[in-house]
């Protein structure tokens, strides 16, 4: 059999994804398979499917169906949803919810309709909608010199000067000392490690953490607050801990970072350049990412009897991330706007 170029062009994505139920997967392969003139018994024995299953979906795609891959109607009357209810369902899921909730859920839309749960179900699966979700994205930045300031970070990124050092420098303020009430019950088989709801919080600990971007190496300090003077006395520390590099620090717009003592240090500093953000692209900034694993290897799910145990440690983590983990990351760009990804090599 041939298929079509438009056919064989859908079929390769739903042969290709990894979303779709498996039987329209499966049975993609098939007729791409009999496109690409395999024989029955080589995709019997490749798919795992019987000679029969191949005929079935051959035959139905020569009949040219208009949904070949889909499952024929069965016997028997169907289940008919009345127009009326069908758009009050979809109209009130898409609608504000009252009485303070922020979104509807299913089982307040048929209760406000007089409905069955099951037909508010069915009635928004025929839609793909789902109100009890929320799904977030990065905003536009409003900043004027966005592309710019965007360009010359990627560049420092991708190719920076010799001779020359990037940093990318961001605290993370409020990290809390939680102890439990009692104490931590074990994993065991069938159920993960248990603690109580209740805690004792022992204090907060603030970190300025900077990110070498091109070996992937950490300096950081926990400071008192998060002020122009601590922020100052850190970037003193990268000046002492290299001084024969150019540094040039990538920073977010916080008021902290263009406090007018910082402003008056750099200009006597030929050797250190700042780089600020664009307006609410906090994520250009390396460290972020940092600090997602700070948060997932150290403070989620951590006990500390005191604030200074909390510091030993972090102090501990980043000693042993530089020591074995420590390598730059890259970003990876495919060309769809929900395809981007930050891995490590």
């Amino acid at each position: 059999m041939t298929l079509t170029e438009e056919d064989r062009i859908h079929f390769k994505a739903v042969a290709a994804s990894a979303g779709l139920e498996y039987r329209l997967v499966k049975r993609a392969k098939i007729l791409l398979a009999l496109d690409a003139g395999q024989s029955h018994a080589e995709i019997c024995r490749t798919m795992g499917v019987s000679t029969a299953t191949i005929w079935r979906w051959s035959t139905r795609y020569g009949t040219k169906d208009n949904a070949p891959l889909n499952d024929a109607p069965r016997s028997g009357k169907p289940r008919i949803i009345a127009l009326e209810t069908h758009q009050r369902i979809v109209q009130l899921a898409c609608s504000k919810p009252t009485d303070g909730y922020s979104s509807w859920s299913q089982r307040r839309i048929a209760s406000h309709l007089g409905v069955s749960q099951s037909t508010v179900q069915k009635v928004l699966a025929n839609h793909q909608l789902k109100p009890h979700k929320v799904a977030q994205w990065c905003g536009k930045s409003p900043d004027p010199e966005f592309e710019p300031k965007m360009l010359e970070i990627v560049g420092l990124y991708l190719n920076p000067p010799e001779n020359a050092l990037v940093l990318c420098v961001d605290e993370k303020t409020q990290i809390q000392a939680l102890d439990r009430t009692q104490p931590e019950l074990p994993m065991r088989p069938g159920k993960p490690r248990r603690q109580t709801a209740t805690y004792v919080r022992h204090g907060t600990v603030s970190l300025v953490a900077a990110l070498a971007v091109h070996d992937g190496k950490i300096t950081a300090q926990p400071i008192e607050r998060n002020d122009s003077a601590h922020f100052l006395a850190f970037l003193k520390h990268l000046v002492r801990k290299y001084p024969h590099k150019h540094l040039h620090l990538i920073v977010d717009n916080l008021a902290v970072h263009k406090h007018a003592s910082i402003q008056a240090w750099l200009r006597r500093k030929r050797k250190v350049t700042i780089h600020f953000t664009p307006t609410y692209s906090s994520w250009l900034n390396q460290v972020e990412i940092w600090f997602n694993l700070l948060t997932r290897d150290v403070i989620k799910g951590g006990i500390w009897k005191s604030r200074e145990q909390l510091v030993t440690q972090v102090t501990t983590y980043i000693k042993a991330y530089n020591r074995d983990r420590a390598k730059p990351f890259i970003w990876t760009y495919s060309g769809s706007k929900n395809d981007f990804e930050t891995k490590k090599l």
